[in-house]
């Protein structure tokens, strides 16, 4: 990756804050994007801070005509661009019986069409240069969860996209992987949306007891430099995958089970 241009949706938080880190460090050059000014310039300057080159993005990724000018600005900066990472999301907790149909639009824009917009537009220089082309998915785009209808279906609209895009462009040389964390320690939780809108602002997961963000960020960046088609992480996201191919009535009711342990389920 040294001296790649990688464009990071969603980068100054979470996995996307610790990809910039892990993909900086070993000399790619940086942009990355976000909608509060402030956590992105922190970001950056922290980058900066490493001796990392980075450049950030204002917009928001469910909007095309700030991916087309995230691209444009990419180019007019670097020359160029090798890589997207398309990583910017959110999520939901609901049951869909009592989540306003908003909620699930928010979500689809941005976890789905945001990623459709970045890549229409940074696509072009990527198969110029044979780059990648990565998506941030979960392990809930195999297997749907509970209380997480229009987080899922995202995620699931994402995989199709991708392995179908992969195929497209496969004449090309041009990669695409399909990442899925499981259960990873960052904010998406607690910014995740509920029945009317508002974020939920807590986890209602045990976080220390995830995977790190981090550490998330660190196989990710080694399944790029070997272009690997897809990632899936954790025991525990391996295992349900597993499952919900082969014993998908098993699956129905280990996954129902889990999910209701939470704190405050809403089912």
């Amino acid at each position: 990756m040294k001296g790649k241009v990688v464009i990071i949706t969603g980068g100054s938080s979470g996995i996307g804050r610790a990809l910039a880190f892990e993909f900086g460090l070993h000399g790619a050059r940086l942009m990355i994007t976000g909608r509060n000014g402030f956590n992105l310039e922190k970001t950056v300057a922290e980058l900066q801070n490493k001796g990392i080159e980075v450049v950030g993005f204002r917009g928001d990724v469910g909007i095309e005509e700030d991916n087309e000018r995230m691209a444009r600005e990419a180019i007019d900066r670097y020359g160029t661009i090798d890589v997207l990472i398309n990583n910017a999301g959110i999520s939901m907790r609901a049951l869909f019986e009592e989540a306003d149909v908003d909620v699930v639009k928010k979500v689809m824009n941005t976890n789905f069409f945001g990623m459709v917009y970045a890549t229409k537009h940074c696509m072009p220089e990527i198969v110029k240069n044979k780059g990648s082309i990565i998506g941030i998915s979960s392990i809930a785009g195999y297997r749907g969860l509970p209380g997480r209808t229009g987080y899922s279906a995202s995620k699931f609209a994402l995989n199709g996209f991708l392995e179908a895009l992969r195929l497209e462009l496969a004449p090309t040389g041009t990669h695409v992987l399909t990442a899925c964390p499981g259960f990873t320690s960052t904010n998406i939780r607690i910014r995740a949306l509920t029945k009317n809108g508002n974020t939920q602002g807590e986890s209602p997961r045990e976080e220390g007891n995830m995977m790190s963000a981090e550490e998330c960020a660190q196989y990710i960046y080694a399944a790029t430099v070997k272009r690997k088609r897809t990632l899936v992480l954790t025991t525990q996201g391996k295992l349900a995958v597993f499952m919900n191919r082969w014993l998908p009535g098993l699956a129905d009711r280990v996954v129902f089970n889990f999910m209701s342990k939470e704190p405050n389920s809403p089912f």
